[in-house]
């Protein structure tokens, strides 16, 4: 039996140029679903110490998940339908050129395409659909019976649980790796490179860039791409980090 080809993408800072789950955490501020001071009290120093670039994207992410999951909990997934919705329809195209012209290229391959993203799933679904993605994994935000969230998640932001994803989908697709692309721009997505034959980094994170100079197979066969405005510009891995 012929194996199929993979083509694995990471969603934030990937194909999508910000954070899904940052761009519905504001929008529940916006329609007072959630406490606006949660975010002026909490989030936002972080954030800013990003933007400034004074501190790491990842750190950003990680405690703006950790407050996003605490606010969420005891909410009905239900009623916030709406906004979850809204997010994909105004927001699902602001996404890199040239992720986007990578996907439509993999689906003229005949190729698998999957979303593994640390994004709440049930984002991620949709965003899978808008780009008709062959399949999909992400963190799962737990429901009770009354469709209202738990407060518990199983994580898909780490490498350890992306490498797991990978395995499965290789099981379930029959996937040659050899053969496969994978797409990502943080740590959390180092083994979705090291698994894969042909890895590409874009806009990687300074600490993804130093883990793949780290390891001399890996940085021999990543991509580096970078987007800015409207140029692309594509680099060996023996790039020098200032």
């Amino acid at each position: 039996m012929m194996k199929e080809i993979g083509a694995f993408f990471d969603i934030d800072g990937t194909l999508y140029r910000d954070s899904l789950m940052v761009e519905h955490f504001k929008r529940l501020i916006k329609y007072e679903v959630i406490d606006p001071a949660i975010w002026h009290n909490h989030a936002k120093t972080t954030f800013h110490d990003w933007d400034k670039r004074q501190g790491n994207y990842e750190d950003y992410l990680l405690e703006v998940a950790d407050i996003y999951l605490n606010t969420m909990k005891g909410k009905d997934k239900s009623h916030i339908e709406f906004i979850t919705n809204q997010v994909i329809n105004i927001k699902g195209d602001r996404v890199y050129r040239y992720t986007r012209d990578r996907i439509d290229w993999h689906k003229d391959q005949g190729h698998k395409i999957i979303f593994i993203s640390g994004s709440p799933d049930y984002l991620v679904s949709k965003m899978a659909e808008k780009y008709e993605a062959t399949d999909y994994k992400a963190t799962e935000y737990k429901v009770d019976k009354n469709n209202c969230f738990t407060g518990e998640i199983t994580q898909m932001w780490d490498s350890d649980s992306k490498q797991q994803a990978i395995s499965e989908f290789v099981e379930k697709y029959n996937i040659d790796l050899s053969k496969s692309y994978s797409y990502g721009d943080t740590n959390g997505d180092l083994s979705m490179l090291q698994l894969v034959g042909n890895p590409i980094a874009v806009n990687p994170a300074r600490e993804l860039v130093l883990r793949i100079k780290s390891d001399k197979e890996l940085e021999e066969k990543t991509v580096i791409i970078i987007e800015r405005k409207d140029v692309i510009y594509k680099l060996g891995a023996d790039i020098e980090i200032l």
